[in-house]
């Protein structure tokens, strides 16, 4: 205990919590990794982190870092550890609209950040349904995807520099506006995604983009992913790559979302097996100044893409959101995802990305490989078509649940078949641990580990994590 007392020394007593008052963060957010920390530390400043970080690297003592606590993979499971939150680190420093920058703390919330950036007509393009409580550190250090990755890429490409607080206490800034700086090693990349287990993100510059004046938003039915795949291709190629949201909802999707969400709504007046949410924005006028009709240009080109292929028949049916009502309610569907997931318990979840256009063999198998292990249980499927990321649940039987790691490992294999990867956007944490000792390239693996031991001596950094 005599490491709690210091620590209540260099940040306050008030700030350094204990039994009880650690429950909030004796959890994750699924609710299977569960343990009391050691303290909860809420430090208010870059330099307050650091004294912490020196402190626990002259001890020895670990330290998990925690932002807003809404990852799937247990990467804040922290039993008996200290555990860093950065939910005091909430100031938004500057917002440069000019330069479409905003330079940020890492415990500001994505809503936050959307919320102060649209006041200066611009977005920060980072999106999923947890906006409400995940903040910029856990976001960075997972690499969060969302449903704009098609059109603007995982949270790395929207990133220009970050402050880093390591191991050993030292600050590494890195908090770089520029475009371009090929000054020797990237070590910004290094850090983001590396689930604090390098130093822990304490700022970031982020980089925006104008705010769209129009949306067209529209649910669809297909008969199959490859026609929903040429839709995504004509849209594409109609807008000059306007397309933001591109997502895949199966009926086994919308079926237990109705069975879930009270008041939810079917899509369709039929159920039918393919249904898609397609998502356009539009920043030039040419697109977004309503015609003298009142609709506007970025809606028609939508409706009148989904009447030529609906001749065709590769369209069977679709509804084109009229207002912001209907196109909130269309979003909320899909991010509805994550509670629909964790709605029946035991739950196996899987994030994995293929190649655009294997998306529907690795279903396919992947169904298959699941059910010739566990045939009563249950598997409920939703994607980032546009990008090839696929999220799996599955609900094992209790005769499944015994045989949790052969489901994952034949499922791995149709994954490495394909040429896919295991993880698309969630991160490893601890649930994909045995995955990457599987299945990472053991080159790879040695390097991660050699780059691990260089910067985090002691091994204090959210230790047993990512790296088996």
């Amino acid at each position: 205990m005599d490491i709690i007392e210091r620590l209540r020394g260099l940040i306050g007593p008030d700030h350094v919590l204990t039994g009880a008052d650690c429950a909030p963060w004796a959890s994750d957010w699924t609710g299977t990794y569960k343990g009391q920390p050691l303290a909860v530390l809420r430090p208010g400043s870059t330099a307050e982190v650091a004294a912490i970080m020196t402190l626990a690297h002259d001890t020895g003592t670990a330290v998990v870092p925690v932002s807003g606590n809404t990852g799937l993979t247990g990467a804040t499971h922290a039993p008996g550890r200290l555990v860093l939150s950065v939910d005091r680190l909430r100031k938004l420093r500057e917002i440069r609209p000019e330069a479409r920058t905003a330079i940020v703390e890492a415990g500001v919330i994505l809503s936050q950040v959307h919320n102060a950036v649209a006041e200066h007509g611009l977005v920060f393009p980072v999106t999923f349904g947890a906006r409400g409580s995940a903040m910029v550190g856990g976001i960075l250090s997972t690499n969060a995807g969302g449903s704009n990755v098609v059109r603007f890429g995982n949270t790395r490409e929207q990133i220009l520099g970050i402050e880093v607080v390591l191991p050993t206490g030292e600050i590494l800034n890195l908090m770089s506006e520029l475009r371009k700086d090929n000054s020797g090693f990237d070590l910004r990349d290094l850090f983001i995604g590396a689930e604090g287990t390098l130093g822990i993100i304490t700022a970031a510059v982020l980089k925006l983009q104008p705010m769209p004046a129009a949306y067209a938003t529209a649910m669809v039915a297909v008969p199959s992913l490859g026609d929903a795949l040429a839709l995504l291709n004509r849209l594409q190629s109609a807008t000059g790559g306007a397309v933001e949201a591109f997502e895949y909802m199966p009926a086994n999707y919308i079926e237990r979302h109705l069975q879930v969400r009270a008041g939810a709504r079917a899509p369709f007046a039929q159920m039918y097996d393919v249904n898609i949410m397609v998502e356009v924005a539009a920043t030039a006028p040419r697109d977004a100044t309503p015609n003298a009709d009142g609709s506007l240009p970025i809606v028609d080109l939508l409706e009148q893409t989904l009447a030529e292929m609906m001749e065709t028949g590769a369209v069977l049916d679709a509804v084109v959101a009229r207002n912001e009502a209907q196109r909130t309610e269309m979003w909320a569907r899909r991010e509805d995802a994550g509670e629909l997931s964790v709605s029946r318990h035991p739950v196996m979840l899987m994030d994995v990305a293929v190649p655009l256009d294997r998306v529907e063999p690795f279903l396919t198998r992947s169904n298959a490989a699941f059910h010739s292990i566990d045939p009563d249980g249950g598997m409920m499927v939703v994607a980032h078509l546009g990008d090839g990321n696929v999220h799996l649940t599955m609900w094992p039987s209790p005769e499944g649940m015994g045989r949790a790691d052969s489901i994952v490992e034949q499922v791995e294999d149709v994954i490495a078949e394909l040429g896919g990867s295991f993880s698309a956007e969630h991160g490893i944490g601890l649930s994909k641990r045995k995955t990457m000792a599987r299945r990472k390239d053991a080159v790879a693996l040695d390097v991660m580990r050699r780059i691990k031991g260089a910067l985090d001596p002691a091994g204090i950094m959210n230790p047993g994590k990512v790296l088996p």
